[in-house]
């Protein structure tokens, strides 16, 4: 038997203040978004927001129905329309904020499994790397350089 260790390195943002100013505007994006999400059965609120290598900002929120799991997250809700609409324009970075209509979340909220999925094919595909800036509905902020880094052991097509 062999050990190995797999790392993972984030930075963390005590507030928006603190981020970047093109991050910040990002982010505020992701916070809008967040705003009018469609969460009527989890009251669970999630914005994102991406940049794309040609300037475009883009949104998306969750989206859910009654029949689940038929809604949609909002960072696929972001990519797909992306994709769609300028499908060879790499995506640079991704914002994401959530939290409950019910309390607040202070805690970063990254991205869900099947996102994360979506997201480092993109990254593969692009083969350019996808920053991701992650946090809950206030608090602090979360800063991965890569999706890969959030998701070691990635499963792409290789494997298929």
């Amino acid at each position: 038997m062999k050990h190995h260790k797999v790392e993972c390195n984030f930075n963390v943002f005590e507030s928006i203040e603190d981020l970047p100013k093109q991050i910040q505007k990002l982010m505020k994006f992701a916070q809008e978004a967040r705003l009018k999400a469609y969460a009527p059965y989890s009251n669970f609120l999630v914005g994102a927001a991406l940049e794309l290598e040609n300037g475009e900002f883009i949104s998306g929120n969750n989206q859910e129905n009654a029949a689940y799991p038929s809604g949609l997250c909002a960072e696929r809700t972001a990519i797909f329309y992306a994709k769609s609409k300028w499908p060879n324009q790499a995506i640079l970075r991704m914002a994401i904020t959530a939290g409950s209509k019910l309390k607040t979340t202070n805690t970063p909220v990254p991205p869900c499994g099947s996102c994360r999925q979506v997201l480092v094919e993109y990254e593969l595909q692009q083969e350019l790397p996808i920053e991701l800036y992650f946090m809950g509905s206030d608090g602090t902020i979360v800063h991965s350089n890569s999706v890969e880094n959030i998701l070691p052991w990635v499963f792409d097509k290789n494997m298929l």
